[in-house]
């Protein structure tokens, strides 16, 4: 959230670097609380370095299965934390591998911009498969 500056009455919004720093502690400690997170990453604004004032933090993470509906996996995760305003958006590893047969879109969107901070995404199917080589 924006923070007073200890002189003056001017709000300041946190830097990208700041946003950055206390995304990647969230996620440590998400992964230490939820043991069946395999990735944690942002995308949009400052993942692209175009983040500004009242710019929110787009989160995305990837769990190995959930009981819960997609809407409501992420509620549980204290958001409030963070320096912006935050939304999380939670797959499991199958809607993630499905999400280009989806909404093929927000899966290159995703695909072109994730910051990845814990973790690493499963392979989309629709990802070209790492070349094989004749023996």
């Amino acid at each position: 959230m924006p923070v007073r500056s200890s002189r003056s009455s001017v709000m300041r919004w946190p830097d990208a670097e700041t946003v950055h720093q206390a995304a990647l502690a969230w996620a440590r400690a998400l992964v230490q609380a939820w043991p069946g997170i395999v990735a944690a990453g942002y995308f949009g604004s400052y993942a692209r370095g175009e983040a500004g004032v009242g710019s929110d933090l787009d989160l995305v993470v990837i769990l190995r299965d959930s009981d819960l509906p997609f809407e409501r996996r992420a509620v549980a995760w204290d958001i409030e934390t963070l320096p912006t305003p935050a939304e999380v958006v939670a797959y499991t590893v199958d809607e993630w591998r499905r999400l280009p047969e989806r909404s093929p879109r927000f899966a290159r969107t995703l695909a072109r911009e994730t910051v990845w901070l814990v973790g690493a995404p499963p392979v989309n199917p629709a990802d070209d498969p790492p070349p094989t080589h004749a023996p």
